[in-house]
């Protein structure tokens, strides 16, 4: 399983958490900028969600350039749970999220056309901020996926 694309420690690796870690600010970059967002509790839990994917995946994207660095191996068994664990946290969080920060775009702009009524919402923010979020978590979901398999191979 050395040659896993997307594992600890290499540039597969470092390249998926460096997209983790974008997607999860530019969501949080656009729902923050969104004026009103606040008052709706799934666009809250979105940016919760993003910045906890957003401070695990730079932190394992630190810890996979040091890897790469140093020519140091994060295969081992300990490390591995450690990373399946905290990945597919992150990953059901932030598809959690995700959908339902969906769920009320969707109600907004097809259902109740809250977007159409009250112009100054700013649906079209709400929605790029919840396609960046779907970005990070195909991303995260990826890594967990990696991780499980590389873990199962023990």
């Amino acid at each position: 399983m050395a040659g896993l694309a997307g594992r600890p420690g290499s540039w597969g690796g470092l390249v998926l958490r460096v997209g983790q870690a974008l997607f999860a600010a530019a969501c949080i970059g656009v729902m923050g900028s969104s004026l009103g967002f606040a008052s709706y509790t799934a666009f809250c839990y979105l940016i919760a969600s993003m910045g906890l994917q957003m401070l695990w995946s730079f932190g394992l994207a630190c810890l996979d350039g040091y890897a790469i660095r140093a020519n140091k191996d994060l295969t081992s068994p300990i490390l591995l749970s450690l990373f399946v664990v905290g990945d597919w946290v992150t990953a059901i969080l932030s598809f959690a999220a995700s959908s339902s920060a969906a769920g009320v775009v969707i109600l907004f702009q097809k259902d109740v056309l809250f977007c159409r009524r009250y112009p100054q919402l700013p649906c079209g923010k709400y929605e790029l901020a919840t396609a960046f979020a779907f970005l990070s978590w195909a991303l995260s979901a990826t890594s967990a996926l990696i991780m499980f398999w590389l873990l199962a191979a023990f």
